[in-house]
């Protein structure tokens, strides 16, 4: 098979593999009702006994926030004997795509970063805008009037629309960035790109105090910091009490399953707002133009272009953003599952991922093997394994006709599932305690009927992992199966205060 229907094929191969599991359900329910009821059984046990060992890295994670949240660290840069020495030497390169977001939602972000421990003539600082939305240019304006001469350099670009090769969005608009402040700030002062990390941010991202203290000292304190990215956990806490509970829940979920990711370095890649060395972004030519996904393809870009030689560190520190939330609750519904759909398009990833592993003889073939299996089973687990769970698990009892619901499985199936899903229970409650510790200061009229119903609505987390999990993630394949006009373009969450 050559390289081009090879890489279709992979395209395919996410839907495919979930679709098929689907079906199988209905299928085998009904002409093998007593397999499948094992196998819901055996299923369910299995996601119990991996929610208990996920709760572990989940508290391990937590714990090390807590605990780097407290540290000076412009000062252990300073004391520390591996960076003493050396931390000056670093500056840091922070790019903020924008599209339309409002002056409040950027001015915010802008007063985050005059408040950094850390001195700001080490920072370099472009807001990306677009040639086509004349808002954000007035937006970059009014910035660069307030904030501009508080750093070593700001700048804000002008991504030009319809370049060839390029699809509208995060990746492009960064990519242009990049190059622009390569040329007018960087080569002109003869900076070492190897003495530079370039921090990708989302727009709406408010970092903590000492965020680029942790990340420089992480950097020089690395065995491999030129070939190494740098991850903080996301939180969606900017706006979260104007977020309704469904997107709360959502937010905070997501932000949970990071923070397990991050004490298992060895399965992490880069997502939405993270650090690098400059140095790789110019070896890999920057950022892809014409994907959706750009935030974990750099990853795959730079694993590629050094043979293997490339592995994401945790920061166990964390970077702010916005809560999914629009004017009215339904829009807010619509937008949080077309931004879940959107994630889930990074299954693009694959097809890269699997066709660049068949073309290269550096990397060993364990790597390849453990890299395709653990990217193929995320996104099928993503699609599927909700929906098993919740939904299709009475399958057997329905379709299983007479006979078999009259045996004792049959009788006993409801039971065990509710037992095993009460004992599932736990790590929900678990996780509600965590988000009310994660709330930032509470606004005036907050009381505790108010902490009452944010921590009850975590109840509602087997439809959140349905509707605006297992759901878009399935439509992302799809759409990525049939291609043509149902490829998904790079897709904006609108930002409400």
């Amino acid at each position: 098979m050559d390289q081009t229907r090879f890489y279709r094929a992979m395209e395919i191969l996410p839907a495919v593999l979930s679709w098929t599991t689907i079906v199988l359900m209905f299928v085998l329910s009904f002409w093998l009702p007593k397999w499948v009821a094992v196998f819901i059984i055996l299923f369910d046990t299995y996601w119990l006994l991996k929610t208990i060992y996920l709760s572990f890295h989940l508290r391990s994670s937590f714990n090390k926030l807590r605990a780097n949240l407290k540290v000076d660290w412009l000062e252990k840069l300073k004391t520390d004997s591996q960076t003493s020495s050396h931390w000056e030497k670093i500056y840091h390169l922070i790019i903020l795509p924008m599209s339309s977001e409002p002056y409040k939602v950027v001015r915010e972000t802008f007063l985050h970063l005059r408040e950094v421990n850390y001195p700001l003539d080490k920072l370099i600082v472009v807001l990306g805008t677009e040639e086509k939305i004349k808002s954000g240019r007035e937006v970059a304006d009014k910035i660069e009037k307030e904030f501009g001469s508080l750093f070593f350099r700001f700048i804000y670009t002008i991504h030009p629309g319809n370049l060839p090769g390029e699809i509208p969005g995060k990746g492009s608009n960064e990519s242009w960035a990049a190059k622009q402040v390569k040329e007018i700030i960087i080569d002109p002062l003869k900076i070492d790109y190897k003495n530079i990390i370039a921090s990708v941010f989302d727009v709406d991202t408010q970092v903590f105090r000492d965020y680029f203290g942790i990340l420089a000292h992480s950097f020089l304190t690395a065995e491999k910091p030129l070939r190494s990215s740098y991850q903080p956990i996301p939180l969606f806490l900017n706006n979260i009490f104007q977020a309704p509970a469904l997107a709360r829940v959502v937010g905070f979920s997501a932000t949970f399953w990071h923070l397990m990711q991050q004490s298992r370095p060895e399965k992490l890649t880069t997502f939405s707002s993270h650090s690098m060395p400059f140095q790789a972004v110019v070896d890999i030519g920057f950022w892809q133009r014409n994907i959706v996904s750009e935030d974990s393809r750099i990853f795959w870009q730079c694993y590629f272009r050094y043979g293997g030689d490339w592995r994401v560190i945790p920061l166990f520190y964390p970077a702010s953003m916005d809560a999914n939330a629009a004017p009215t609750f339904w829009k807010t519904m619509a937008n949080l599952y077309k931004q879940q759909r959107r994630w889930g398009w990074g299954a693009e990833n694959i097809a890269y991922l699997t066709s660049s592993f068949r073309n290269n003889l550096v990397i060993p073939l364990k790597k390849k093997f453990y890299w395709t299996f653990h990217i193929i089973e995320g996104f099928h687990s993503w699609a599927t394994s909700s929906l098993i769970i919740f939904a299709l698990g009475w399958l057997p009892i329905f379709l299983g006709g007479q006979i078999f619901r009259t045996t004792l499985l049959a009788y006993n199936l409801p039971y065990i599932t509710r037992y095993i899903m009460t004992f599932a229970s736990l790590g929900i409650i678990s996780s509600a305690a965590l988000s009310m510790i994660l709330l930032p200061p509470k606004p005036s009229g907050f009381g505790k009927t108010h902490a009452f119903w944010y921590f009850i609505s975590w109840v509602l987390m087997p439809i959140t992992l349905i509707i605006f999990g297992s759901l878009p993630a399935l439509e992302a394949q799809t759409r990525l199966a049939l291609s043509g006009k149902w490829r998904l373009d790079f897709w904006v969450t609108p930002k409400h205060r």
